[in-house]
């Protein structure tokens, strides 16, 4: 089922901040729970509810969003017209670009050749698998200008954070980052708005040189606007700092978490990579772990999330951990909170030990 709207997903958030996680990527390409990347979730629920125009709005480090998306045909959007498309940094006929990474010049242009009538924009660090076609319907019956989805976590989260406080459901209030926050309802990031309103606000913002754009850059004219609240009660992980995707990627871990991230009949989508299955040869032991394709486990395996390719030597000891693709692991290491980033290796004996809150994190291609 189609529904008139298109998506716009921002790759990035300024304000999120995963250390050597994101040195060399953009915040949607971070890998996550063993296969997937963080994008995986809003798109693929995009998808699912019917929306078949997404535009990704990239700021910078997008390589190895771009490899990971390619024309979008595993999401089912290799199409003639409308499909996927990726908003680089404007970038003017005579070679000029503006000097702040983002433009609202190319965002604009990609709304001005469509011809649907609602835009759902979601950032980046959700995980969840969203009925969006529910918060477009409810949009429109609201009669509101913007509809912005929330939940009630906003009192246990950290920074970075946007309050919202609702009188008969209307946004008469939004604290961004507040030390003490006036109401538990939280933003998740996702708004939806006519594609002809979100042109004016961003003609008038790029009047007046702006070039800032966020979900935020909508709601904060509440004052101007009917702004309206879509409360979800799904289960949504939240990535907004290392300790929140360590958290979150340890979740998965938990009974019948997986089962509702990945309902059958609302799937996440991926880049496929044809793997061997997992390799278990005698002597190891796993419990409690997401084991992905292509690995060899030797050592011992306790409350980890691992992803392809990976190979984990003999008396070796992983414990609630996060080991990326193709990472060597050699016999004998013993690590525990730790993240390793793809295509590194651990020599033998290695120990590595973090905390829940400030886990151990080894960058991409190091050996330790």
């Amino acid at each position: 089922m189609l529904i008139d709207s298109m998506g716009i997903i921002l790759a990035d958030n300024g304000r999120v901040k995963l250390g050597e996680l994101s040195d060399e990527r953009a915040l949607a390409a971070t890998p996550f729970g063993g296969r997937y990347r963080i994008i995986d979730f809003m798109l693929s629920s995009m998808v699912n509810s019917g929306i078949k125009h997404v535009g990704i709005l990239a700021e910078t480090k997008y390589s190895s969003l771009m490899d990971h998306l390619g024309t979008g045909s595993h999401w089912d959007l290799d199409r003639l017209q409308q499909g996927l498309r990726i908003i680089p940094p404007y970038m003017q006929s005579d070679f000029f670009r503006s000097p702040n990474p983002q433009d609202l010049n190319g965002l604009y242009d990609f709304l001005k050749h469509s011809v649907h009538l609602h835009v759902v924009v979601a950032e980046s660090n959700l995980v969840s698998n969203i009925n969006f076609a529910k918060f477009v319907k409810e949009h429109e019956d609201s009669g509101a200008d913007v509809t912005v989805m929330y939940n009630h976590d906003a009192d246990s989260l950290g920074s970075p954070n946007v309050s919202l406080t609702f009188e008969d459901n209307k946004l008469v209030d939004l604290r961004i980052d507040p030390l003490n926050p006036t109401s538990d309802c939280s933003s998740l990031g996702c708004v939806v708005l006519t594609r002809t309103l979100l042109m004016d606000l961003l003609a008038q913002a790029i009047s007046r040189g702006e070039s800032l754009f966020n979900t935020e850059f909508i709601l904060e004219k509440y004052k101007e606007l009917t702004i309206r609240g879509f409360e979800n009660n799904d289960l949504t992980l939240r990535i907004n700092s290392l300790a929140t995707y360590f958290s979150a990627s340890m979740r998965l871990l938990e009974k019948g978490v997986l089962q509702k991230l990945y309902k059958s009949e609302n799937r996440i989508f991926t880049k496929v990579k044809n793997e061997a299955p997992a390799r278990y040869p005698k002597g190891n032991h796993v419990a409690n772990s997401l084991i992905s394709d292509g690995c060899n486990v030797v050592g011992q395996v306790e409350n980890s999330v691992i992803f392809r390719g990976v190979s984990i030597g003999k008396h070796s000891k992983i414990s609630n951990c996060i080991i990326m693709q193709d990472t060597v692991i050699r016999d004998g290491a013993e690590l525990k909170n730790v993240i390793i980033d793809k295509d590194s290796v651990i020599r033998s004996g290695v120990r590595l030990q973090g905390s829940p809150d400030y886990p151990v994190v080894i960058r991409k291609g190091v050996i330790v």
